[in-house]
């Protein structure tokens, strides 16, 4: 049976990712569809702009068969970690045949093999890559001049470097490649509006520019025109009861633990560098908002969405030493399901035949399945939840949904 694995944040679900779906089908020939998503809190370092459960709902009625979620600490951490956690999870659940991954290339067998350099770091491209980081050069360009100064092959090949989800491509290429994964990677290319997008492009609309037009008052027409049908019932049904949660619906807890730790630093916290530690404490008497804040402490070096995700680290309360642990676990000691679809109880049945971690549907059951260690990292995730959970009460009035008595999204 073959079995394909996604890794997707659906913040929210659109056009391009029903292609994805539907693509990834056809090459593979699967029967199913496993996706790995984020929680409540992403990658750019925000909270999502609708909860995991509606995003989940949005997935499963779109094509996916399975919904689990990728833990808080890999799920708001750097592409790297991102990639390692998701495709550790996928890998961990013994069914997944294939990763299935959009970029913008379409070409898997030049990310493998930007992949595997990276993975060896031969003498002379680390050697290139010390020499740029001396001329000033960010990490990101450092690395890409130092492969295509070594790798003739990659001559004109500048963007696959600069692109989001080829970059990530990369890295879960890289992740495979670590675990000595049987998965086979797949690669959808993006068609319509990149990744950075803010604007529509015919029904290809990009996910930040579907947000940046739901921030501004978009309607039930636009979320039409870029987004499945039932999905886009989903996601105006909920923005009617929440609106859309952004990053400075977290300033006021943001400056309170900034002005508590000011004193001690900030770097025991993930990603956080002596270094920005020091910067965050020098800026914060011109703490206005969460969103200004990480632009006043951008620089050449450090970018904004890099900077948002370490705020959101301290802010959530997530440390080197949570991130030390999870590896000391295998990175993924679980597997949490957000929601499924009851024709896919084959699926299930696979998995739970085949999978080297617990599958938890049920948060009170999750005590008698992990160890100690092992829902510690769970309860990241419920504590998490819990500090969203509480932004949107704030916004409705009412009492703050639940983590452990939310059940998955079953359709």
């Amino acid at each position: 049976m073959r079995i394909n694995g996604i890794i997707a944040e659906y913040n929210p679900f659109h056009n391009g990712h029903r292609f994805q779906l539907e693509e990834s089908l056809r090459l593979t020939g699967a029967r199913y569809t496993v996706v790995v998503m984020s929680g409540n809190f992403v990658q750019r370092g925000a909270p999502a702009l609708v909860n995991k459960y509606k995003r989940a709902e949005m997935a499963l009625l779109s094509g996916a068969d399975l919904v689990l979620e990728l833990p808080v600490l890999y799920a708001s951490s750097s592409a790297e970690y991102f990639a390692t956690g998701a495709v550790t999870l996928l890998d961990r659940l013994g069914a997944v045949t294939d990763l299935c991954f959009g970029s913008e290339c379409g070409d898997a067998g030049l990310l493998r093999g930007i992949a595997e350099i990276l993975l060896e770091e031969p003498p002379a491209y680390k050697n290139s890559l010390k020499q740029y980081l001396r001329e000033g050069k960010s990490f990101p360009a450092a690395r890409a001049e130092a492969l295509i100064q070594n790798y003739p092959f990659l001559s004109g090949q500048q963007n696959v470097f600069t692109s989001p989800n080829n970059i990530l491509g990369i890295e879960y290429i890289k992740a495979l490649c670590r675990r000595k994964s049987a998965m086979n990677a797949v690669t959808v290319r993006r068609t319509g509006s990149g990744y950075h997008s803010r604007f529509p492009e015919e029904d290809q609309c990009s996910a930040l520019a579907i947000r940046q037009a739901l921030y501004a008052g978009a309607d039930m027409k636009f979320l039409k025109n870029n987004m499945p049908a039932q999905a886009a019932e989903v996601l105006a049904g909920q923005l009617e009861k929440t609106g859309p949660v952004r990053s400075n619906d977290l300033s006021e807890m943001l400056y309170y633990k900034l002005l508590e730790e000011k004193e001690t630093g900030y770097d025991t916290y993930l990603d956080v560098s002596s270094d920005l530690s020091d910067r965050i404490r020098g800026h914060l008497n011109g703490f206005k908002n969460y969103e200004d804040f990480c632009d006043q402490l951008k620089t050449k070096e450090m970018t904004y969405t890099r900077i948002s995700r370490c705020l959101l680290h301290i802010l959530l309360g997530l440390k080197k030493s949570d991130m030390e642990q999870a590896q000391a676990l295998g990175f993924i000691p679980y597997a949490r399901i957000l929601g499924f679809k009851k024709a896919s109880a084959p699926l299930l049945g696979e998995i739970r035949a085949r999978a080297s971690v617990p599958l938890i549907t049920k948060l009170a059951d999750a005590g008698t399945l992990l160890d100690r260690a092992a829902y510690e990292i769970l309860d990241l995730d419920i504590r998490t939840s819990q500090l969203y959970n509480g932004i949107v009460s704030h916004r409705t009035s009412e009492t703050p949904q639940n983590e452990i008595s939310t059940s998955p999204v079953i359709l």
